[in-house]
């Protein structure tokens, strides 16, 4: 048995300079999670490598490499990533279900390509797919791939995860291709969510549109049965919380204490999308500024916004507002020697940013909408009892399920944006290490390792389940056959 990873990137960049390449092992959390599966069978990761060429020769370079790690990559046109990745995947199905319905941009071909994007992933990944093995699929931009793979491989076991919000079946049903991405996902034996409400949203959009039989977390098939759970990924929880110690950590702890002073942090980490809220939380801490001068010179915002899909429009049209915004926040607000907002416009490397969350007194997660969000367990798990911190979390972060001792706000609220911000800096020391405490032996248990591993798992008993009825069926078709005879 082996066990098929397929997503849209492989956990590697490659970088080219001055003609050559570069491999570079991603940290994210998928990457992390699928390290750590404890099953000691054979892992291939099937995925697009994250840069484009039309060079047969390179394509064959990079092919040669990767294999050594037995990822093997799918080579996509300057055409598919425009069509398939920024259009189908992110200007379609990521504003969809993140309940942003009116920035959906639709155009034929960007489903024409989603198809074809799709096709190429299932050919590229059946070579390596024998009958006992698991096949992976993770997320939006592969949805129509677990039927593709149960079309070729009818009795192999495939897993889908979800790793953004389902919307309700009132959005869903907006899709021109609702059916056909329902169906698609139906190719899998278990599909996992975040949370129960995404689960909920799914299995109402199969009873609705398709008019399948459900009953509770199981949809009926005529010869299988698809299970549908909830699995709230974590993160490395050690990794993060160990890190907080270290010599290079606490020194550049230590560097931002001498520039910023003795001032209460308030830290904000986002990629660049609407979703997050970044421009609601903004307000909010204007308001919080304009209330409250009392806190003037005392607290300043740290924001960091990391560069994403910077080539469509409404993402450029977002950062052009956050710009303004800030600048309009600082220039009402600043004094000699203080600037409310700090704004960093790039990612930063590990230990930069856990000496971020280490130094923040409080962070701030405000997404509109928002799958698990892994800032915030990352945020907690840097803490310590020296300095509990405070976090204030949206109420629709998938994550706020987990972790009910933050101070949860509506994000659409910029008044309960202020009055967290006012709780949190008046919160006892007392007060803020109860709730770590609570928060820490949550999320220290339910670690993205768990996650992987609990999903596997239940791969693996379904497999064991549905080979039973399969057998069934099968005997109940060979009496009937003798019942004809006779």
């Amino acid at each position: 048995m082996k066990i098929i990873i397929i997503a849209n990137r492989l956990p590697i960049k490659i970088e080219k300079k001055n003609n050559r390449l570069r491999i570079i092992r991603s940290e994210g959390g998928l990457s992390t999670g699928m390290g750590s599966l404890e099953l000691p069978v054979e892992k291939h990761w099937i995925g697009w490598p994250g840069i484009y060429t039309d060079s047969e020769e390179e394509k064959e370079k990079i092919t040669k490499r990767l294999k050594k790690f037995n990822y093997h990559p799918v080579f996509l046109s300057a055409e598919q990533i425009e069509n398939y990745y920024e259009g189908y995947s992110n200007s379609i199905i990521w504003p969809l279900c993140h309940y942003f319905f009116s920035f959906v941009q639709y155009k034929t071909k960007f489903w024409e390509t989603y198809q074809q994007v799709n096709m190429q992933f299932c050919e590229a990944a059946l070579p390596f797919i024998e009958d006992d093995d698991l096949v992976w699929v993770h997320d939006y931009h592969l949805m129509l791939l677990p039927k593709m793979i149960r079309n070729i491989r009818p009795t192999v076991n495939i897993g889908y995860f979800h790793h953004i919000p389902f919307p309700p079946y009132e959005l869903f049903r907006v899709l021109p291709e609702r059916e056909e991405l329902l169906n698609g996902l139906l190719g899998a034996d278990l599909i996992g969510f975040h949370v129960h409400d995404y689960m909920r949203h799914f299995l109402s959009a199969i009873y609705r549109v398709l008019d399948l039989n459900c009953q509770l977390d199981e949809i009926y098939l005529e010869d299988r049965i698809v299970h549908v759970d909830a699995f709230p990924m974590g993160i490395n929880y050690e990794q993060y919380h160990n890190a907080s110690s270290l010599p290079a950590v606490q020194k550049k702890v230590n560097k931002l204490k001498q520039k910023l002073g003795r001032q209460s942090i308030i830290l904000s980490v986002d990629r660049l999308d609407y979703s997050k809220g970044i421009l609601h939380r903004l307000n909010g801490f204007a308001l919080f500024l304009k209330n409250h001068p009392e806190y003037h010179e005392k607290v300043s915002l740290m924001m960091i916004v990391v560069p994403s899909r910077s080539t469509v429009n409404k993402y450029a049209d977002l950062k052009t507002e956050i710009d303004q915004l800030i600048g309009k926040i600082n220039g009402l607000y600043s004094k000699p020697g203080w600037t409310p907002i700090h704004y960093f416009y790039r990612g930063f490397e590990f230990n930069e940013l856990v000496a971020m969350y280490s130094l923040a007194d409080i962070a701030l997660v405000t997404p509109l909408r928002d799958g698990m969000n892994l800032v915030s367990k990352e945020y907690l798990a840097t803490k310590s009892n020296d300095n509990p911190g405070v976090l204030i979390l949206s109420e629709m972060a998938g994550s706020a399920a987990e972790l009910p001792e933050a101070i949860i706000i509506n994000p659409n609220n910029i008044k309960d944006i202020e009055r967290a911000i006012v709780q949190a800096l008046s919160m006892s020391k007392e007060e803020k290490k109860e709730r770590l405490e609570k928060m820490q032996k949550r999320i220290s248990k339910q670690t993205v390792k768990k996650w992987a591993n609990d999903f596997i798992d239940e791969m693996q008993f379904i497999k064991r389940q549905n080979r039973e009825i399969l057998t069934k069926i099968i005997e109940k078709e060979q009496f009937d056959q003798i019942k004809q005879k006779y």
